[in-house]
């Protein structure tokens, strides 16, 4: 009588170790979530701060990217902050500007980086003449047509947006579906410069968490 006792024990602490495992998981899904709203929180303040006094803000104290441009395209229902580098610590948070380029809000090529599964999700779905607005730390916008959507190989073309003129050029990986990262091809989406369009609404006020 005692061995169909000891394998209902030992069935009983599989389904308890399983439920913790389980529980354990969508603890950390969670707190991952959480974390990624607060970063966002934070870089939202760090915006409208850095708006307010024209010098770069970081989000947080030990932060190695800072926001520096708000990208507004109102048909896609899209507004970002741009965040300085195009580098895997930027990324993480939000697009990266890619700092060889020109500076957001002057003349020339401003290259704008971002994940084709996250903060870049929408650019599938862009079309030409769309219109795109980027805004500078001195709070004014520049605005800006899609002129042209191309895929090229990284390993074979000149850099992206080497023999663009002035304008926005957006850069993810391509295939936008891709279950794998990686890989060297690039889907480009090039705006060119555009007066004739309204400035987006004002960003929000800071909202009050703080690190």
């Amino acid at each position: 009588m005692s061995r169909p006792l000891r394998i209902d024990r030992w069935s009983g602490l599989l389904v308890a170790g399983l439920v913790l495992g389980g529980s354990q998981q969508v603890v950390d899904a969670v707190l991952i979530r959480t974390k990624a709203e607060l970063a966002q929180v934070l870089i939202e303040n760090a915006w409208a701060s850095t708006l307010a006094s024209g010098e770069a803000v970081r989000p947080w104290p030990w932060a190695d990217t800072w926001p520096v441009a708000r990208l507004s395209i109102p048909s896609r229902q899209v507004d970002l902050h741009v965040l300085h580098g195009a580098q895997g610590n930027a990324l993480a948070f939000g697009p990266g500007y890619e700092v060889a380029s020109a500076t957001p809000g002057g003349a020339g090529l401003v290259v704008i980086a971002g994940h084709r599964d996250t903060h870049f999700s929408f650019i599938g779905e862009l079309t030409i003449n769309d219109r795109l607005s980027l805004q500078a730390r001195d709070g004014r916008w520049r605005h800006y047509r899609v002129s042209s959507l191309e895929v090229v190989d990284s390993e074979s073309a000149p850099p992206p947006g080497a023999e663009k003129g002035d304008g926005l050029l957006l850069v993810t990986c391509y295939p936008l579906d891709a279950i794998r990262p990686g890989g060297s091809l690039r889907y480009l989406a090039f705006a060119t410069p555009d007066k004739d369009v309204p400035d987006p609404p004002l960003v929000q006020p800071p909202r009050s968490y703080q690190l």
